[in-house]
Formats: structure tokens, sequence, C-alpha cells
């Protein structure tokens, strides 16, 4: 590649991850303005960041946000939370349309903060990261790491359930209903969504790669 061509490539960079940031801030002002019980995956306020939509946008903007720190100050980028970012709001837009959209026909999942934490910031945050050039090779490791996240939540998801009851709708813990069919059901679910989250990542990886090969 050319260095026009990188110093272009450069320069969409900065300007997706700006976007990133300000949509989280969009998206974060919405929500922490808005009332819901649960009735739409919404809650009232900071109550909204029980959940792994919420949290991965916001975990893609604060990266978003150090990555236009340190290139500012000609720092390394953090790769490996650029990679663990990426994923994670790619995972939340896989699960939005493809799991939890058909589960719930009747919600409108695309609606006020979730138009921003559903669709936009996860569309910006995995296009940003097609087109970054990193500084080095992405090792395999990375998109392994990347599943963590989704472990993470699935693990304090089900502990929080187990401690404090599953509860009745729509003071629930089981906000997601991933336990309607039994904790059997419940858990393999939560298994696929943290191979779902290494396989986004590890597409992510694959297809960063293809796009800088010299």
């Amino acid at each position: 590649m050319t260095q026009t061509g990188r110093n272009v490539r450069h320069i969409i960079s900065v300007i997706l991850n700006i976007l990133i940031v300000v949509f989280t801030g969009i998206g974060t002002y919405i929500m922490l303005h808005q009332s819901g019980s649960g009735a739409e995956l919404t809650s009232a306020g900071a109550e909204n960041l029980k959940y792994f939509t919420v949290l991965s946008n916001e975990f893609c903007g604060i990266t978003a946000a150090a990555w236009l720190v340190l290139t500012a100050f000609r720092k390394k980028t953090p790769l490996l939370a650029k990679l663990m970012a990426a994923s994670a709001v790619g995972l939340t837009f896989l699960i939005i349309a493809a799991f939890l959209a058909p589960m719930y026909p009747d919600l409108d999942l695309y609606a006020d903060a979730n138009l921003w934490f559903h669709l936009i910031v996860p569309v910006t945050g995995m296009a940003e990261f097609l087109i970054l050039e990193p500084d080095r090779k992405i090792p395999f490791g990375y998109a392994v790491i990347s599943a963590l996240p989704a472990l993470l939540y699935g693990a304090g998801y089900l502990a929080n359930i187990l401690i404090n009851g599953r509860g009745e709708w729509p003071d629930t813990n089981d906000w997601y209903g991933f336990l309607n069919w039994g904790y059997p059901v419940g858990i393999g679910i939560f298994a696929a969504i943290v191979l779902m989250d290494f396989g986004m990542a590890a597409l992510l990886r694959g297809l960063n790669g293809l796009l800088n090969k010299k």
C-alpha cells in the first residue's frame, strides 16, 4: 500500500473513532434519560448498564477514545482492546438481529437508545476495525481472549440468578429470558454466545488481515 493510501486509511480511522465516541455519547445520554421496565429490554437510566448490549457499546466508546488519545501522542494503540470491543459490539449486533429480535417480534429493539447501541455503534465499530491498519500482526490468541467479556458476563449473569433468584417479570434477574427453557438450555445458550464472540473476533481479525495484505 502506498503512503498516500496509508494516510487516507488513517484519516478514515480517526473519523470513525471520533464517530464511535460521539455515537456512544448520544446513546448513553438517551439511555440515562429514558424510563423503562424491561418491556423492550430497556430499564430506567443507569440500570441499563446490566445489559451486555450496553456494556459492550460503552467499552467500544472508551476504547475508541483511548485510541484517539494514544494516536494523538504517537503511542502504541490498544490492539487487543480494539478487537475485544469490535467483537463485543459485533456480538451485540448479531444477537439482536438473529436471536432477540425474532424471539421478541412485538418489541422495537431499534428504538431510542437501542438504535445507537443495537445498530449504529456496532456497525461503526466493526467497520472501523476492518480498515484499522495495525502496527503489528494481530495474534490469533487475541481472538481467544476476546471471548472473555461474554464469558465473564455470562458467569455473572448466572451467578446473580443463583444467588438472588430468577424473580418474576418484569422484576426478573433473567432479563434476557435465556432460562425460559430451563438451566441446561440457558447454560447452552451462554456457551454458544461465548463461541460466537470468539467467532466474531476471529472473523474480524481475518478480514482485517486480508485488507492489510501487502
